[in-house]
C-alpha cells in the first residue's frame, strides 16, 4: 500500500552510502497499515471436517462476528453456523505434544465467536490420515452470552461446511533461502524451493467469494491476503498472501 511504502522509507532513513534494509521492516510496515483497515475473515487453508454430534441436524443459526476487534468502526457480520464445519488440519492432533492447546480427544476449545466444543473421536482414511473429527458442544457457552463458569485455553477458527466457498490460495515465502546462504557453491543464487505453495481447496466464508481484484483481508491466524487481479474468475477468486501475521522485526528503542 502507499501508506506502508511511505512508512518503510521513513523508518529506513537516508544514507550517503549504499545500504540495504531487512525485508522484515517492509513486512512490519505492511502489517501496521493493514491491521486496522482490513476485515478479519475466517478461511481454512488445509481443511478437515468437524462434526458436532449433539448439534441439531438441519439447523443453522447466524452468529454475529466482529469484522475487526481493533477497529470497531468496521462493524460486524452475520456468519452461518451448523452441525458440520471445516477446521484447520493442524488444529487437531491424535497425539498432541505438551502445551498443545487446540483439539485432541478429550480436550475442549472455543470455536471463534461460537461455542465451546470437546473432541470425542475421529475418522481416518486408509493411510491413517485424519478426515473427520467428531465433537460435542455446550450450548451454554455461546460467545457473547456472558458464560464464565469455566474457561478454555485454545480458540480455533472455522467455516460452515454447507455454505463455505472453495478458493485457490498462494502462499509466498522468501525467494532466496538466506538461512543456507544466498549463493550456492557454484556462485548461483540459492533459491528457496518452497517460495510458492499453491493450495486449491481452501474453504472460506461466503463473503470472500464475491471479493473484487485487489480487495484485501486478514485471514484469521493465517495472514493478510488480496485478490489476484489476473487469475481470479467469477465464482473462483485467487488469493495471494501479502504477508504473514508473525513478525521478526522490532522497532528500535527510543532514546
Amino acid at each position: 500500500t502507499p501508506e506502508s511504502i511511505r512508512q518503510f522509507v521513513t523508518l529506513s532513513g537516508i544514507s550517503k552510502a549504499n545500504s540495504s534494509s531487512d525485508i522484515s521492516l517492509l513486512e512490519y510496515c505492511i502489517r501496521e497499515d493493514l491491521k486496522l483497515k482490513d476485515k478479519r475473515m475466517m478461511a481454512v487453508i488445509d481443511p478437515i471436517k468437524l462434526v458436532i454430534d449433539n448439534y441439531p441436524e438441519g439447523q443453522t443459526e447466524m452468529l454475529e462476528v466482529p469484522n475487526n476487534l481493533e477497529n470497531e468502526t468496521l462493524g460486524s457480520r452475520q456468519v452461518p453456523f451448523s452441525r458440520e464445519l471445516y477446521i484447520e488440519r493442524d488444529d487437531f492432533m491424535i497425539e498432541p505434544p505438551k502445551k498443545y492447546k487446540r483439539l485432541y480427544v478429550g480436550n475442549e476449545v472455543r470455536l471463534m465467536s461460537a461455542y465451546f466444543v470437546t473432541a470425542t473421536s475421529y475418522e481416518t482414511d486408509a493411510d491413517g490420515k485424519v478426515t473427520v473429527v467428531h465433537c460435542t458442544y455446550d450450548p451454554e457457552t455461546k460467545s457473547g452470552s456472558g458464560f464464565t463458569a469455566r474457561k478454555v485455553k485454545g480458540t480455533i477458527h472455522w467455516v460452515n461446511a454447507a455454505t463455505a466457498g472453495q478458493v485457490t490460495v498462494r502462499l509466498y515465502e522468501q525467494l532466496i533461502d538466506e538461512e543456507k546462504g544466498k549463493l550456492n557453491a557454484d556462485g548461483t543464487l540459492n533459491f528457496n524451493p518452497n517460495s510458492l505453495t499453491v493450495v486449491n481447496n481452501c474453504m472460506v466464508e461466503p463473503e470472500l467469494m464475491n471479493a473484487k481484484a485487489y480487495d484485501s483481508f486478514q485471514f484469521v491466524r493465517n495472514g493478510f491476503f488480496c485478490v489476484d487481479c489476473k487469475d481470479s474468475t467469477e465464482g473462483h477468486p485467487v488469493y495471494n498472501r501479502i504477508v504473514g501475521l508473525k513478525s521478526s522485526f522490532k522497532l528500535p528503542a527510543q532514546a
